[in-house]
């Protein structure tokens, strides 16, 4: 487990505490504020990343603003919402961020409703927000439970992205099967792929796997054909940002190409996600389109292509659900039909 946690909440001073992820591995720096504005721009560039980690950094903001906001319980009701209304903008795809803002509004309009004191509002608000915290870490453990029961002594696991504590919380989603079979005393190998064009893969991931001691080689992203082909491995596990009620999951690009090559290997392709990454309205997804200077220059410090070319980024594709064997959730493990058994899943006692 990470010494670093990627987003703290202060409670002596109600301010957010969050790991600049944009500098890592080379740098373990925080920044502390109570401004929503700054959660706001860490979430845009990436700083707090992640679908999970970016509900709780919302979350997280919204207490700070509200707790050291001024004015009658119906004006720091509007603080709540204004925050909140501008936090959710930060990105687009990933669900969670919406849910968690969402959940924060509707208790701040509980409390609005029963007529509490100043300091009792802001007090449920912050802890509102601690819950959902605690919440996301004790489901990334249930995630690893589940999942750790697919995975076998002597397993290789492909992996794409951050998906660990850095970007969820807790012990991650699809590394906590990987950790909880680890810790289960199953020899689990990782195969990581570097994850252009930011390679959160390379600089994030694979610092956590060195943190564990985990077994694991990293390798470009255009070799994974060759790595399903030839490294011997038996199953991909991935996140996810956003999955629809239909099984169509959106992650970070080039996991839907990874999805094709694991079905024509024959090699399980499982997602890993908490059920508040289920989006229960929605029928499409949007892509978010990033800056073109993370494609045209390395990391910010080397410029590898010409000046003035036309550059796609799309931070994220989505994958058929017929390419997914199942879906990890806190749970239980979702197999498809997909619509029939998220609906069930979601809505069971």
């Amino acid at each position: 487990m990470l010494i670093q946690e990627p987003v703290v909440w202060n409670g002596e001073e109600g301010k957010v505490k969050w790991l600049l992820q944009t500098l890592l591995p080379g740098e373990v720096v925080y920044k502390t504020s109570s401004s929503y504005e700054d959660i706001y721009h860490a979430i845009q560039v990436l700083d707090i990343r992640g679908a999970p980690l970016i509900g709780i950094g919302a979350a997280y903001g919204i207490a700070a603003h509200v707790l050291h906001s001024e004015g009658s319980i119906p004006q720091l009701y509007e603080e709540a919402k204004k925050s909140g209304n501008r936090l959710v903008t930060a990105r687009p795809t990933a669900v969670n961020l919406s849910w968690a803002v969402n959940r924060m509004l509707v208790r701040a309009k509980s409390l609005l409703s029963n007529n509490v004191s100043t300091d009792e509002f802001k007090k449920g608000i912050v802890d509102e927000a601690i819950s959902i915290d605690k919440e996301n870490s004790e489901m990334t453990n249930k995630i690893g439970e589940y999942g750790s029961q697919l995975l076998s002594d002597g397993d290789v696991v492909l992996a794409h992205c951050n998906a660990g504590t850095l970007a969820c919380g807790g012990i991650g989603t699809n590394l906590a099967p990987i950790r909880m079979a680890i810790k289960q005393g199953k020899r689990i190998k990782v195969v990581q792929t570097w994850t252009g064009p930011l390679f959160q893969g390379a600089r994030l991931t694979m610092w956590e796997l060195k943190h564990d001691g985990t077994d694991s080689v990293l390798i470009p992203d255009t070799s994974v054909a060759y790595a399903l082909g030839n490294l011997g491995i038996t199953k991909v596990i991935v996140g996810a940002d956003r999955i629809l009620m239909n099984g169509s999951v959106a992650n970070k690009i080039g996991t839907f190409g990874i999805a094709i090559i694991a079905k024509h290997f024959k090699i399980p392709f499982y997602v890993a996600a908490p059920t508040s990454t289920i989006d229960r309205k929605s029928r499409s997804i949007p892509i978010e389109q990033r800056n073109p200077e993370e494609v045209t220059d390395l990391l910010g410090k080397l410029k590898i292509a010409p000046e003035g070319i036309r550059v796609a980024n799309p931070a994220f594709d989505i994958t058929s659900p017929k390419f997914v064997t199942g879906i990890i959730t806190e749970k239980g493990i979702i197999s498809p039909p997909y619509r029939k058994n998220i609906s069930q899943i979601l809505y069971q006692n």
